[in-house]
């Protein structure tokens, strides 16, 4: 009997977290599910397409894990809580790297000004320019200085938020 549980230990220490979430995406209720859910929530993307697909709902116990990949953590907020993760949004907020997922919780999940993320959004020519014109819906003065450092977004900001063509000579 103690052979087996060792052979069972050794077998679960060699699963990966993609094997024990599709072990349970195909059976819900297997045997070897509390086993199986420790795999998971060491990764943030089965961990949240466990939440998402399986629990069909948060796992409060893999959130912490799910938090540290911004781009699951954004997921979960839309798919499982669908609304706003406070706890999440310090770290969206800080991070300077985050442009993009900032941006995006905005858009998707705020669905209006975050004012606490725009000293990042603004940063990133890019997505300061999606802000203004998503967002704001019109012109972004802070962000003006970051946007016309890219000749792309400069365009598309003097062209589709300010509607002047000629904007960037004036300015």
């Amino acid at each position: 009997m103690e052979s087996t549980y060792k052979d069972l230990l050794v077998a679960l220490s060699e699963i990966t977290p993609e094997e024990a979430y599709n072990e349970l995406q195909e059976n819900p209720n297997h045997e070897l599910k509390e086993q199986y859910e420790q795999i998971i929530k060491k990764h943030p993307y089965y961990a949240y397409c466990y939440a998402s697909e399986v629990i069909k709902g948060r796992w409060i116990e893999a959130e912490d894990v799910i938090k540290t990949d911004p781009d699951y953590a954004y997921c979960y907020a839309i798919d499982v809580i669908k609304g706003r993760w406070i706890e999440v949004e310090n770290y969206i907020k800080k991070h300077p790297l985050l442009h993009r997922y900032a941006y995006y919780y905005v858009r998707d999940v705020i669905k209006g000004r975050w004012p606490e993320a725009e000293d990042i959004i603004k940063k990133d020519p890019e997505y300061a320019y999606e802000y203004a014109l998503h967002v704001i819906k019109g012109r972004w003065h802070e962000a003006e200085p970051y946007i016309k450092t890219d000749p792309r977004y400069a365009c598309l900001y003097a062209l589709d938020v300010i509607k002047d063509e000629n904007f960037w000579d004036n300015n």
